[in-house]
């Protein structure tokens, strides 16, 4: 289980709420930090629903992935729209959920969009998912399940 979300609620796409143990243990978890007010982040969206669909949905064994969306949103509203509009089929911690002023100190996010790859236990693989997304497209999540020392399924 990603400790880093343990004993919190995060939301699906379709607005239910999910148990963090059940759909992100054994996984390697990329955290979104990002808000549809900026320019970078609705260009690196479709990037990231791309390399999400191919990775998860389309391979033969879904790939030990998840995306949790932690929102820059000026409101509740333009989460859920910028959510709802452009995001994959990936979870979202609750925009009321003050959590995420101690997610982006945990990883020192500055500036979104930004993309941090991290074990089960929360600590980072990469700061630069974006990037690696970019240059390396699906190769760089081998590298990311290697670092993550979990068990593997992956066969890609």
């Amino acid at each position: 289980m990603v400790e880093v979300f343990s004993g919190r609620t995060l939301l699906n796409k379709d607005g239910e709420f999910v148990d963090p143990e059940e759909v992100l243990r054994n996984k390697v978890v990329g955290i979104y930090f990002s808000a549809g007010w900026c320019p970078p982040c609705r260009d690196f969206t479709p990037v990231l629903c791309d390399f999400y669909t191919e990775l998860v949905e389309e391979s033969e064994t879904s790939a030990q992935f998840e995306i949790v969306f932690i929102s820059s949103d000026k409101s509740l509203d333009d989460m859920v729209e910028y959510y709802h509009d452009m995001h994959g089929d990936w979870l979202a911690l609750p925009w009321s959920d003050d959590y995420k002023h101690e997610l982006k100190q945990r990883y020192k996010i500055t500036a979104v969009p930004k993309l941090v790859i991290v074990k089960e236990n929360g600590d980072v693989i990469t700061d630069k998912g974006r990037k690696q997304i970019r240059d390396r497209g699906l190769a760089c999540f081998r590298s990311w399940l290697d670092a993550a020392e979990i068990f593997q399924n992956f066969k890609g």
